[in-house]
């Protein structure tokens, strides 16, 4: 069963299994929110031999998210403090993720290059990092600023990572999936 978060304007669980998110896996979803869109379900999907860190600016979300799965008994679920836009402001070991999801966050980013840097400081050599985001056309509803897929690619331009894939992730959301490359985080 998976756990939802109460929207379906994009299905969190056809997200995950397209971007290849499977038992074992270490991820993290920066800018996780209250809800957990991406953080249940991946928990569910990583099984208890991954681990989902649940990053956030916003320690009542945290706190939030912690209860949510211990309440739905989640134990693979790690909420972790931090401002993405900080290259190591996050607690978690370089090179130790799987893949890494921004999902609807990238227009809280005030430095791109750095919320990349530290992406890329937490992916292994070989991982993906996932970037979801509202498409830039007229829609009933989202943020009045948007980033093209052209435009975020864009701003992932970088030795640290190529990209892979782009896929619709509903009808209101683009995907983008980039690979982390060998080259060293400066």
């Amino acid at each position: 069963m998976i756990i939802r978060s109460g929207t379906e304007l994009i299905d969190p669980a056809a997200v995950l299994l397209r971007v290849g998110v499977r038992e074992g896996q270490r991820l993290a979803d920066f800018g996780c929110g209250a809800l957990g869109h991406f953080v249940f379900p991946a928990a569910q999907m990583v099984g208890g031999t991954g681990a989902v860190f649940a990053l956030d600016v916003q320690q009542p979300v945290l706190r939030h998210i912690e209860r949510t799965a211990k309440s739905a008994q989640l134990f693979n679920i790690y909420p972790v403090w931090s401002d993405f836009d900080v290259y190591r402001g996050a607690d978690i070991a370089p090179h130790s993720l799987d893949l890494v999801l921004l999902a609807n966050n990238l227009t809280l980013s005030q430095n791109h290059g750095e919320l990349l840097r530290e992406m890329s400081r937490l992916v292994r050599p070989g991982g993906r990092i996932v970037v979801i985001d509202w498409k830039d056309e007229e829609l009933p509803m989202g943020p009045a600023m948007r980033y093209s897929p052209s435009q975020a690619k864009e701003l992932f331009v970088s030795p640290l990572v190529r990209q892979y894939d782009e896929f619709d992730a509903g009808p209101y959301h683009y995907g983008l999936i980039f690979l982390r490359t060998e080259r060293s985080v400066a």
